[in-house]
């Protein structure tokens, strides 16, 4: 089994979304499953020009020649497609929307009705696979995350690929804080890799599983106070200079 993973966060794997995404690799890597990890951070990837030219001129191609050259066939041959990337503005990071961007060629321009939707068919030799979200959050609560799980579903529909399900970690600063100190949160790094060993073994991730990833990690007020200490001490750091 294929794995493509997209890590789209600036800070690649020092950030927070990877703190469960290198965990839910791993068991994806214990279950037998052989994982391509890419960091949009290091990819040359330019924005879709909009000229079709995948469709048209050159099918299955794009016109640019950039690093989507090279990642291409891997998507095409993905059994699993992992996109990494923490909330911004209520959805994803520019360089993973571009990216998903240039996976036009994947696609033919025809129409076909899909799901009582007008779609488009995938290319012959794109495999329909299956789609995971992981995704961290600095607010709090869990419905931050509603955007980027409608986009990433709407996503899945159009290219005719199952969407997964999604590893959600809400208040995640809290976490790499927790972890410093030594507090009790093992057991979301073992969700994490149990969910991973759980898709590529079962096909699928336990909800039971999933929940405990995205679990509270301490009430609203008190992370509140803590997030709003910690810029406070940011502020004042970089008035001193």
């Amino acid at each position: 089994m294929n794995v493509v993973a997209i890590n789209g966060s600036p800070k690649m794997g020092m950030g927070n979304t990877a703190l469960i995404l290198v965990p839910f690799l791993e068991g994806m890597k214990e279950a037998g499953a052989r994982v391509d990890l890419v960091y949009t951070q290091k990819l040359k990837v330019n924005p879709c020009l909009g000229e079709f030219h995948c469709w048209f001129k050159t099918p299955g191609q794009c016109i640019q020649k950039d690093e989507m050259t090279l990642l291409l066939p891997k998507l095409n041959a993905a059994d699993i497609l992992v996109f990494a990337a923490p909330v911004y503005c209520d959805g994803i990071p520019g360089p993973v929307k571009t990216l998903m961007d240039r996976m036009l060629p994947m696609v033919q321009p025809y129409f076909e009705i899909r799901d009582d939707h007008c779609r488009h068919p995938l290319r012959e030799g794109t495999l329909p696979g299956k789609l995971v979200l992981v995704s961290n959050c600095g607010f709090w609560e869990k419905d931050n995350f509603d955007p980027i799980l409608a986009h990433m579903e709407a996503f899945c529909r159009n290219a005719g690929c199952e969407f997964a399900g999604a590893l959600l970690r809400p208040h995640g600063e809290a976490l790499r804080t927790m972890l410093k100190m030594g507090e009790a949160v093992q057991d979301i790094f073992d969700a994490a890799r149990e969910a991973g060993r759980q898709l590529v073994r079962d096909g699928k991730m336990a909800t039971g599983t999933l929940d405990i990833v995205s679990r509270e990690l301490l009430p609203r007020a008190s992370y509140v106070q803590y997030a709003n200490r910690a810029f406070k001490k940011s502020l004042d750091s970089l008035d001193s200079e």
